[in-house]
């Protein structure tokens, strides 16, 4: 492979998944911006803005520690990293309560859907568990940084369900989210010519999560509706 691609891929990887992820958050809220958050009508709960401005600073920080990473500020990436930490571990409990309360809601505008549930516990524990392996070999830094890729791509579905019409077929937002981390693997394989063992493990057991969340998500079985709907009483 041509050295200056794979020296770029080396340096600038990490930084360039924060900024596409980005580019992924915007490009599937910014044009509901205002209708949807700023303007709504009738106006959502409070917690709603409260999950967008929390999520928002961990894609930020998520930038953020990836270009100290590239400048070798050790200390200020590590002071940082703490703050991302607080921010990550109340995310899983907040994207849950944020799921509850937004069906409770939807439901009193309408019929509402209970059973998307499962997308959205799915990704909470998804994020949750690679989030907390990030943090448990924060040491290791070839484990960390691609659990953390990982975990803050399980963050993209409600981004990728709202893209453009056409862009997804309706069902597959989970491909978009599988896409983005095989750009790691592709990484790793162009620059190592190996796949690192977090993708190998990782991405597989990811899978599985996103195949049983979207069965329930779209089956609907009895047991799933009756204990969501309990939920959302």
């Amino acid at each position: 492979m041509n050295t200056a691609i794979e020296r770029g891929l080396r340096t600038y990887f990490y930084l360039g998944m924060g900024l596409l992820v980005l580019a992924v958050v915007l490009l599937g809220f910014l044009p509901r911006l205002d209708k949807g958050l700023l303007h709504p009508e009738p106006p959502p709960p409070a917690i709603l803005y409260i999950h967008s401005a929390v999520f928002s600073a961990w894609v930020v920080i998520l930038i953020a520690q990836s270009l100290l990473a590239r400048s070798a500020n050790v200390r200020l990436h590590r002071r940082l990293g703490w703050s991302g930490v607080a921010v990550g571990a109340v995310l899983p409990f907040l994207g849950i309560a944020t799921a509850l309360v937004m069906q409770k809601w939807r439901a009193a505008q309408g019929p509402g859907n209970p059973a998307f549930l499962a997308v959205s516990f799915n990704d909470m524990l998804s994020f949750g568990i690679t989030f907390a392996l990030a943090i448990y070999w924060r040491k290791r830094i070839e484990y960390h940084r691609r659990l953390m890729v990982m975990a803050t791509c399980c963050l993209t579905v409600a981004a990728i369900a709202r893209f453009p019409a056409g862009w997804v077929p309706a069902g597959w937002w989970y491909a978009g989210v599988d896409l983005l981390i095989i750009l790691g693997v592709a990484r790793d394989w162009l620059v190592q010519k190996r796949v690192h063992e977090v993708y190998r493990y990782g991405l597989p057991c990811l899978v599985v999560g996103q195949l049983a969340a979207m069965y329930l998500f779209l089956q609907a079985p009895p047991a799933w509706m009756s204990f969501t709907s309990s939920l959302v009483a």
